[in-house]
């Protein structure tokens, strides 16, 4: 059977989708001008966390300058500064940032993109979803204490519905996205939506620190 270890080191060494490797190695090169010094990861990144995790924190995909950039999913970008502050604030993370590798962060959680690779625009196609989709099915095969799924924005959200529909048939349209919602699956795991926390929702204030708090609570309640 496979192991995290050995998942990790498959992810990190796919070039399957000549697109998206394109774009991340392309990101890497030019770097953000805040970012010269960096040497930029620009390879596919893989999810981390509690290999005994109870809870999986599914978002979309790595971002150009976050964890395309540090080699750690929701790692040095605004999405992550907001994530991890709310994190901490309900006792689901030991820090309230999350810079880089080695920054000594633990999550009471696993959390992965569902998409390895940054995407243009982040916006990966149907066959770049699906190329990634056996690396995810084996995360949740080997998370054996996994109870909940937190999908982070509908493409998170969507692939877990598609990871369980593959043994267990329903209809996708009964299961629908909203921030959240929460619905108890036919394999036994609890899926719960919530608004990605990406500058734009925070920024136009589609999604606020006490909203996603106050659903990280009902989040961890169901953790007890």
């Amino acid at each position: 059977m496979m192991s995290f270890t050995d998942l990790e080191h498959e992810i990190i060494g796919c070039r399957k989708c000549e697109r998206l490797v394109a774009f991340r190695e392309k990101v890497a090169l030019e770097k953000r001008k805040s970012f010269m010094d960096w040497e930029y990861w620009g390879k596919a990144v893989p999810g981390y966390g509690n290999p005994n995790a109870r809870m999986m924190i599914l978002g979309l995909a790595p971002a150009a300058h976050g964890g395309n950039r540090t080699g750690r999913v929701f790692t040095g970008d605004k999405s992550a500064d907001f994530l991890f502050k709310c994190l901490h604030h309900v006792g689901l993370a030991n820090q309230p940032n999350s810079d880089h590798r080695n920054d000594g962060l633990r999550l009471d959680g696993y959390i992965t993109p569902a998409v390895k690779c940054v995407p243009p625009g982040d916006k990966p196609t149907a066959v770049e979803k699906d190329n990634c989709e056996p690396f995810l099915a084996e995360e949740f095969n080997l998370l054996k204490s996994l109870k909940v799924v937190l999908g982070l924005g509908k493409i998170g959200f969507d692939s877990c519905l598609k990871f369980v529909r593959k043994t267990h048939p329903f209809k996708m349209k009964d299961y629908k996205f909203g921030h959240g919602v929460r619905y108890e699956l036919p394999n036994g795991l609890t899926l719960f939506g919530a608004f990605h926390p990406s500058p734009r929702n925070v920024n136009t204030g589609r999604l606020s620190f006490e909203m996603m708090v106050h659903f990280l609570e009902k989040v961890k309640k169901e953790l007890e």
